[in-house]
C-alpha cells in the first residue's frame, strides 16, 4: 500500500472567499438598490413560510426575529452538500464531472458558513442587548422549521433541482430586503458601533448599520448564486 506524504508545502484546495466585503459607500448604494428593486414573485411555499414566521414572531423586523431567519438559512446548503457527496460517490469514475460536482459542494459549504457567521453575529447582539428569547419560539421552533425546510429542500432537489434553487432564491431575496429595510427603519444604527466580536472571521464595520447592510448584501449574493444555478441545476456529464 502506498501512502501520500503531506508536507508543510502541500497546497489544499482553495476555499471560496464568500461574498465580497463592501466599502461604506458601496454598502449604502447596495441598500438603495435593494429598496428600489421589487421583490421576487415568491412561490406558494415561500409565502407560507414567511407568513408563518410573521404569525409566530410578529411582522415587525427585529434582531431576535433575524436569528430565526439565519438559523434556517443554512439548511438548503446543507441539503445540497449532502446530495453533492452522494453524487460524488456515484460519479467518482468520471473525473471531469466529479470535479464539477465537488466545486459545487465547496460553493455550498462556503455559503453555509457565511450564513453561520450571520447567526453568530446576531446571537451576540441579542446577548449583549439582553433581548429575551423563549424556549418554545427561539429554541424549539427553529429546530422544527429547519428540519422541515431541510427535507423540503432535499426532496425538491431530488425531483427538480431548479425548484430547490428557486425556493432558496426566494428565501434569500426576502432576507436581503428585510435587512435593508431594517436599517432604513432604524437610523440610530448609524451611530451604534460594531463591536467586532467576530471581526477576524467576518470583518468589522464602522457602524451596526453597515454591518446589517453587509449581511443584506451577502443575502443578495446567495440569491444570485441560486438563480444562476437554476440555469444548470443538473451538471452535464
Amino acid at each position: 500500500m502506498t501512502f501520500t506524504t503531506l508536507t508543510p508545502d502541500t497546497v489544499r484546495p482553495e476555499i471560496p472567499a464568500g461574498p465580497s466585503k463592501l466599502t461604506p459607500h458601496q454598502l449604502r448604494t447596495a441598500q438603495a438598490e435593494t429598496l428600489d428593486a421589487p421583490r421576487l414573485r415568491y412561490s406558494l411555499l415561500a409565502r407560507a413560510l414567511f407568513r408563518s414566521m410573521d404569525l409566530a414572531y410578529g411582522r415587525k423586523r427585529t434582531i431576535v426575529k433575524f436569528t430565526m431567519l439565519e438559523f434556517i438559512a443554512r439548511v438548503p446548503y446543507q441539503a445540497w452538500e449532502r446530495m453533492g457527496y452522494l453524487a460524488l460517490a456515484r460519479y467518482r469514475g468520471r473525473s471531469a464531472l466529479a470535479r464539477r460536482v465537488f466545486e459545487r459542494i465547496v460553493e455550498s459549504r462556503a455559503d453555509q458558513d457565511n450564513e453561520q457567521w450571520h447567526l453568530l453575529i446576531l446571537q451576540d447582539l441579542v446577548q449583549r442587548r439582553g433581548l429575551r428569547q423563549s424556549f418554545l419560539l427561539h429554541r424549539l421552533a427553529p429546530w422544527l422549521v429547519a428540519f422541515f425546510f431541510y427535507h423540503v429542500s432535499w426532496l425538491l432537489f431530488v425531483v427538480r433541482p431548479d425548484w430547490s434553487y428557486r425556493l432558496n432564491a426566494d428565501f434569500e431575496d426576502h432576507a436581503e430586503h428585510e435587512y435593508m429595510a431594517y436599517v432604513a427603519e432604524h437610523p440610530e444604527l448609524e451611530t451604534q458601533p460594531d463591536l467586532g466580536t467576530y471581526a477576524a472571521q467576518y470583518g468589522q464595520y464602522g457602524s451596526l448599520a453597515d454591518l446589517f447592510r453587509q449581511i443584506g448584501h451577502d443575502e443578495r449574493t446567495h440569491k444570485q448564486g441560486s438563480l444562476t444555478n437554476m440555469r444548470t441545476p443538473r451538471l452535464a456529464a
